[in-house]
């Protein structure tokens, strides 16, 4: 039987293959972040630079313009024409770039990430800055290509692959907002805190007993451990595909938080990506939305719930049960530790109230790092300005810290940092309308019931994947327009009752 829609239906049949082979490079990328021996990472660095180039050449294929421009012609249903969106949107992304180009940035990219593994804890900011300016070189010449292509700044264009609609204009808006009013939110909480006192756990945490309260809060969070598994890496992260999803996490023996609101954080990100709507999977329908949609997600569940009264409550007794009793456990001083604000280097263990000044710290330098305003040797003076200016605190000479901290940067992933704070936004906007429609949420947290969280969660955004654009699914979720003014009340609400 003829098909209506040949055209179309090619593309689709491109997607698919493309899907299983992003697969291999995506469980490529874990083992070399998780698992790779040292002396594997020249190798693996060119293997994953030959799958890109492989990759971009079918995603570049010149038959797709014509294909993409005959299925639009095609009786196409509304998914149909929602994916064939997302085919175009990415045929645009992947040929306005050189396979050449691509090659390049996989391989420094990957020898970058590889050397800031021994460079970060032996504090060799010149070494770093060494790879660090070839991945930059790289992500300026893509930018400038990507902007001639879509007609916009360099640092839009790339924000392009992350957040797809954004703007730094937009987000001037948005974090102008922010700024306006968040210091001085800081300044309360803190000085409320002062009369707070809490007692600190005392260590040493047993690693394994650690990893064995993470899997536990992953099950009660619904994560599916037959589709997905936790590992550990230098820093932590989520990977892999919605059938194989690969998460990580560090631990610390004198303390356990990091490790536990870590993994809470990524069994976000991976429980999104558990629940994209497998009739589609293959199809760039199938994929999530964007990632400060992903970061929503991973925000929703450390922020939203795993700092709510309710679900600290839970968690109380199983540390008791882990690492034996202790009055840091009782669930009040736990409540206080987890919500407690205090400035510090680290955006990754940062509170819910500091986190969002370390993404405008970086936000401000990488673009002007790609709009080439700045060089790498201007970044350790102006970080520790950023640092002082917004946090008070003082990193002059501490690079491991300060801008070697994070491996975005490794990657050549410039355009990403602002997906926190928008995710965050879009976190508390999330949770603004579950409450509205289920006012007795709270309630249900305490007891255990957290179904009503997912399922929310599972008919708003995890089965939406890329159905809509971010607007359009931002609208539908919660009513509106992304409001920073959610975040705001969620924060006083929270800290300041």
């Amino acid at each position: 039987m003829n098909s209506k829609t040949p055209a179309y239906d090619a593309l689709a049949a491109a997607n698919r293959r493309l899907y299983r082979l992003d697969h291999l490079s995506s469980i490529a990328w874990w083992d070399q972040a998780a698992v790779m021996p040292p002396k594997g990472s020249e190798a693996r660095a060119a293997a994953l630079a030959e799958l890109g180039v492989l990759t971009h050449g079918l995603r570049c294929d010149p038959a797709r313009k014509e294909q993409i421009e005959r299925a639009q012609q095609e009786p196409l249903d509304d998914e149909q024409r929602a994916n064939l969106r997302e085919i175009r949107r990415e045929f645009d992304l992947a040929t306005a770039l050189p396979a050449a180009l691509v090659e390049a940035r996989q391989l420094a990219g990957s020898r970058c990430e590889h050397a800031w593994r021994s460079q970060r804890p032996a504090n060799d900011w010149p070494g770093f800055a060494e790879n660090l300016r070839e991945v930059v070189r790289i992500a300026r010449e893509e930018a400038e290509l990507l902007s001639q292509h879509f007609g916009c700044s360099r640092y839009d264009a790339l924000m392009q692959r992350y957040e797809p609609g954004m703007s730094n204009a937009e987000l001037e808006r948005l974090f102008g907002n922010l700024s306006s009013w968040l210091p001085d939110l800081v300044a309360r909480v803190r000085q409320k805190q002062a009369g707070e006192p809490v007692i600190e756990p005392q260590g040493p945490f047993d690693v394994a007993a650690q990893r064995a309260l993470c899997e536990r809060v992953m099950r009660l969070l619904g994560f599916d451990f037959e589709s997905g598994r936790l590992d550990v890496s230098a820093h932590p992260f989520s990977g892999g595909v919605p059938e194989d999803v690969r998460l990580t996490t560090r631990y610390r023996e004198d303390e356990f938080l990091t490790s536990l609101m870590g993994t809470i954080h990524e069994t976000g990100h991976g429980r999104y990506e558990q629940n994209l709507p497998r009739p589609w999977l293959g199809q760039p329908l199938a994929q999530a939305r964007s990632m400060a949609i992903h970061e929503s997600q991973s925000l929703s569940f450390e922020m939203q719930l795993g700092r709510h009264p309710g679900f600290v409550a839970l968690l109380a007794p199983w540390l008791v049960e882990s690492f034996g009793a202790q009055p840091a456990f009782e669930a009040g001083n736990l409540q206080r530790l987890v919500t407690r604000v205090e400035p510090g280097f680290i955006r990754v263990d940062a509170d819910e109230l500091t986190y969002p000044a370390h993404v405008l710290l970086r936000w401000r330098i990488e673009r002007a790092l790609i709009e080439g305003e700045i060089e790498v040797a201007d970044i350790p003076a102006l970080w520790d300005e950023q640092m002082l200016a917004l946090l008070g605190l003082d990193t002059r000479g501490n690079y491991r810290d300060g801008p070697m901290q994070d491996v975005h940067w490794t990657d050549g992933s410039f355009g990403y940092f602002p997906c926190y704070t928008l995710g965050a936004m879009y976190a508390a906007q999330w949770f603004a309308s579950l409450r509205k429609a289920r006012p007795a949420l709270d309630a249900e947290i305490a007891r255990g019931e957290l179904g009503p969280v997912f399922d929310w969660l599972r008919e708003n955004i995890w089965q939406s994947a890329s159905r809509w654009t971010t607007a359009e699914l931002t609208q539908r979720a919660s009513g509106g327009a992304l409001d920073p003014v959610f975040l705001r009340e969620h924060l006083e609400r929270r800290y300041l009752g």
